[in-house]
Formats: structure tokens, sequence, C-alpha cells
């Protein structure tokens, strides 16, 4: 834990503007968050936030919460973790209270001007979820060998197929795999080692 003044101001700050550029929900904001938490604060390293996005995504919840929760309880520990919560939640709550007050669903659809707006944000979802998949792709020790896990995993979810398009399915398998392929393998070496 670090006692950098300010501290509870820049993880409240960074989470807010993380939190304000929700649009497209947890993943699209996979690539803010890194930039922010990752490069600019250096607050996790690379494999860190890689860890922290696998632990995030798999709990239940909201994968920025659950991350800034991470975050701010490792710079500033409980008090870190309600700041940097808060940060994350209270933009997007403004947000959309905003929108459920002045924005129908009649008058997106009816409004030229909105419909196009909402229509123009579409493509840079798209673009914020792609970007995380690609910037970590080799840090998940994804290579061309071990790619039709994930691709596969993907296809199957995607199919809507009765029990295998459910996605907890996959994260059971991966939780099983680790422990047991990569764990063994572990055990392997430490054994080779000391003999």
């Amino acid at each position: 834990m670090t006692k950098e003044p300010h501290v509870f101001s820049k993880l409240f700050l960074t989470f807010a503007k993380i939190g304000a550029f929700t649009f497209g929900g947890g993943w699209a904001m996979i690539a803010i968050m890194e930039r922010e938490i990752v490069d600019k604060r250096k607050w996790l390293t690379k494999e860190e936030f890689l860890d922290q996005l696998a632990v995030a995504q798999s709990m239940p919840g909201i994968l920025a919460v659950n991350i800034s929760v991470a975050v701010g309880d490792k710079i500033a520990g409980t008090r870190g973790t309600v700041v940097s919560a808060l940060g994350t939640i209270l933009p997007s709550f403004f947000i959309i209270l905003a929108i459920a007050i002045f924005l129908t669903p009649d008058m997106i659809k009816e409004n030229e001007t909105v419909s196009k707006i909402f229509q123009g944000i579409r493509p840079a979802v798209v673009a914020l979820i792609l970007a995380p998949l690609v910037t970590n792709w080799k840090r998940a020790g994804i290579t061309w060998k071990t790619a039709f896990i994930p691709i596969g995993a993907a296809l199957l979810i995607w199919s809507h197929w009765p029990i295998v398009s459910n996605p907890v399915i996959y994260i059971l398998l991966g939780i099983f795999g680790g422990w047991f392929f990569l764990g063994r393998k572990t055990e392997n070496d430490t054994t080779k080692s000391q003999q």
C-alpha cells in the first residue's frame, strides 16, 4: 500500500474518467483501464492487469468495478476500494440517469440526430472491445498452437446451442485445466530440479 499524498483523489479521478466512458460495457473499457492503470499510473504491471482481468471476469459483478476494487485495495486498502468503486460507478450512474430522464426509447428512434449519434458510437465500441483482445493475446501466453482453445470456446458461446453456449462452462474448464495441466507441469519441473 502506498502513502502517496492525494492518493484517494487520484484513485477517484482515474476511475471516474474510466467510468465516464462506459459505452459498450466493461469489455469496451479495458483499453482505457489498461492505459490509465498500467501505462500512466503504474499501479499494476501488464501481467498483474491481465491476472486481475481474468479474476474480475470470472467473478460476479461489473468487470470495471471488480478491477477498480482490486486496484484500490492494493494502493490504499479498504478506503481505496470504496473510493475506486465510487469513481467507477458514479459517472455511469449520472449519465444513465440523464439518459433515462431526457432520452426515451421513442425519442432515440424518432430523433434523427440522436439516432445517428448512437449509430456512430457502435463502431467505436467494437474497436474498444477488439483493442484489448489484440494487445492481451500474447501476454496471455496464447500461441498459434493453443489459439484453438479461445477461438473454439468463443464460437461455441456464440452458437447459442443449449448447454455448450454457457460461458460458465468455459470458466470452470479453464480453472480445472489450469490447475490440472499447469499445476502438474509445475510439480514435475520442481521434482526434476530437486533431483
